[in-house]
């Protein structure tokens, strides 16, 4: 992408934003999130981005046109998407199914995908290709889907939308997105049904805490190695995984070790040179919750086409000192364990805990949290324009939180299939964190940084 002294600039041509509704009358009703799904930490819209290049078998085909009318057919089987979020008395959210649609904005940029270079985040000028919905930032009484598709000068096209994570987690939004581009291709329902279902996480009556929550601890706010989005210095870099660098850093991995996950390595690795680029004193408290599917841990398993939250995110805690100064396969083994602890019960605990704790948010302090995208296949999402460009989360961070992250499939400007890893630190931070990572493999890394002014101007 273009380098931090000559951002990409360029216009963008949006029409008026429409509703899109279901494409035939739906249930009209109110349907309660469960109380994993409303939880202070998902009260947000998940930005993401999807680009398509020109394909000559579909030149008769106008994208925006296509995209919009399989919205509306998407619409009829997930019809919650076209309502609006309400909130009862103890913060308890609930969908009101009123059918109004999805918001839609067709738009046109004077750029080529060419000019765009290695198509990973940060997005040059994203807040034109997504348009922002005054007041989303409370995820109440607003659209929960917004979708813009703006068609580029090369023929390409870029499809961005955000949508309410209280209604869909990553798996949710990939089966969601899917059945949308099944219709795009001329399906008129979907291979996955979707299903609500959202009673199976709801809290107990009555309800109790029976598991080991760390990644909900109170931490007393010293602001030392805590990352907000009210710093003016941040800056967003994407860092790219490929096959060289994975095996760079497997080399430091102990034998017993060695079967090891490259989310696991990937994950260690961004913790270790993360706490050590923030200079947080050895004998702090620092965690790294990672953010696991619960589906296939219930038995029987929750029912496929489950779309809603079904996530936990358990906390490896250690203090900085031991983390940094222990070999690297300390920092994988408590990547490793960690995601082991997420069971049913352990599902149901966290519930339970929304309700006892009042839907609290996850400790922020000295914390960072990973989300694996890898597994949701988002690239091969195919509209008719064939396979992704590019397709995952439009940038680092978890709603406000600028201490998450997402680790996202790639194939970088050289051809190489690898995994991109989006953050946000401070600048300073940014350069220690970069030089960390240089002697783990070598110098091969190659990144991508934008300046403070920019990014800012972006959140």
């Amino acid at each position: 992408m273009a380098s931090s002294s000559s951002p990409l600039r360029f216009t963008v041509r949006r029409c008026q934003p429409q509703l899109v509704p279901p494409a035939i009358p739906t249930p009209h009703e109110l349907k309660l999130l469960s109380d994993i799904d409303d939880q202070e930490a998902l009260r947000f819209h998940t930005p993401a981005i999807l680009i398509y290049g020109k394909q000559a078998s579909m030149a008769e085909k106008d994208p925006v046109e296509v995209i919009r009318q399989a919205l509306s057919q998407t619409l009829v089987f997930y019809y919650p998407l076209a309502g609006r979020v309400r909130e009862g008395p103890h913060r308890k959210l609930m969908v009101d199914c009123t059918g109004e649609g999805a918001m839609f904005i067709e738009a046109d940029a004077d750029v080529t995908l060419h000019q765009f270079g290695d198509l990973q985040p940060p997005f040059p000028c994203f807040h034109e290709l997504l348009y922002h919905v005054p007041g989303s930032q409370q995820i109440t009484n607003t659209v929960p889907l917004v979708v813009q598709v703006t068609r580029l000068k090369c023929g390409g096209f870029i499809l961005a939308f955000s949508i309410d994570h209280t209604i869909c987690d990553g798996t949710g939004v990939s089966q969601f997105i899917n059945t949308w581009a099944e219709m795009a291709r001329g399906s008129t329902k979907p291979s996955i049904p979707p299903v609500w279902c959202r009673e199976l996480l709801m809290a107990r009556h009555p309800p109790r805490i029976t598991c080991n929550h760390r990644e909900y601890e109170y931490v007393p706010d010293n602001v030392e190695g805590t990352i907000t989005s009210t710093e003016h210095d941040m800056v967003q870099r994407s860092f790219f995984f490929g096959p060289s660098q994975i095996a760079a850093i497997r080399l430091l991995v102990p034998p017993h070790l060695q079967r090891c996950t490259t989310f696991d390595i990937i994950t260690a690795c961004f913790w270790r040179c993360r706490t050590k680029a923030l200079q947080i004193e050895a004998d702090e408290e620092v965690r790294m919750m990672v953010i696991v599917n619960g589906r296939a841990r219930f038995n029987p398993p929750l029912p496929v086409g489950y779309y809603g939250n079904a996530i936990a995110f358990p906390a490896a805690v250690t203090t900085a000192g031991k983390l940094c100064e222990n070999p690297f396969g300390y920092a994988v083994e408590l990547i490793k364990k960690v995601k082991g602890v997420v069971t049913e019960e352990y599902m149901h605990s966290v519930a339970d805990l929304m309700v006892i704790k009042d839907r609290c948010m996850f400790t922020t302090i000295r914390s960072c949290i990973i989300s694996d995208l890898t597994r949701g296949r988002f690239r091969e999402v195919d509209f008719g324009w064939g396979e992704a460009l590019y397709a995952g989360v439009a940038q680092g961070g978890i709603g406000s939180f600028l201490g998450g992250t997402y680790q996202v499939l790639h194939k970088n400007a050289k051809g190489e299939e690898g995994t991109v890893l989006p953050i946000w630190l401070p600048a300073q931070a940014m350069n220690r964190f970069a030089k960390e990572l240089d002697n783990m493999f070598g110098n091969q890394n190659q990144t991508t940084v934008w300046s403070p002014t920019f990014i800012m101007a972006t959140l």
